[in-house]
């Protein structure tokens, strides 16, 4: 098959399994990702993100190009996320009535060259010395608002428009987010030394 270039498929109005195929080569490390740090669960990661490849094939024609197909993507698990964290099951598991679904993993996702690929900016200087694991498990414990925002920055390099866009904040508060975000990881890592 050709390279694939994901701006032919905007206005498609059906996906082959082909397509489907390249999307899911070129993302799917992208989508787990994104839905993990979203959950913190291996096991819904694995389903949200089957849940999201599901929807891009059947609702490819949806897509028309006033972003990135990676927006429209991460838009798709973010809204899937959210949709599960509101389902019976999920609020059930938080009180009790089934099992507890697990709040932390040790297992962290990776992308498809097989580690975490943590973006060189000023601020990461001078997280360098500190092994990348130390660096997530920080990131992995703000609240969830600040983790979306840095996350979507520092690991897939979304500009504030594109995160704002994707979450529906404004582009104040996606920066307000990120210099919080910031703050708080160097403030709990230098405790840490």
């Amino acid at each position: 098959m050709n390279t694939l270039n994901f701006d032919e498929l905007k206005d498609a109005d059906h996906m082959d399994e082909d397509t489907l195929r390249a999307v899911m080569e070129r993302f799917g490390g992208d989508v787990w990702n994104y839905i993990y740090y979203l959950t913190s669960s291996c096991e819904q990661a694995d389903g949200l993100a089957q849940e999201v490849f599901v929807k891009c094939y059947y609702r490819i024609e949806t897509y028309r190009g006033g972003s990135s197909f990676q927006t429209w993507l991460f838009s798709i698990a973010r809204n899937a996320v959210f949709s599960y964290r509101k389902s019976r099951f999920f609020k059930a598991s938080l009180w009790g009535d089934f099992t507890a679904l697990p709040d932390r993993t040790e297992k962290i996702g990776v992308n498809a060259g097989g580690g975490m690929v943590v973006a060189a900016s000023a601020e990461m200087q001078y997280f360098s010395s500190m092994h990348v694991n130390e660096i997530w498990d920080v990131i992995m414990k703000l609240p969830a608002g600040f983790r979306e925002a840095l996350v979507l920055d520092l690991k897939y390099g979304m500009s504030a428009k594109d995160i704002a866009e994707l979450t529906g904040w404004s582009q104040g508060t996606v920066k307000s987010r990120l210099h919080r975000a910031r703050r708080k990881v160097q403030s709990k890592l230098k405790e840490m030394e």
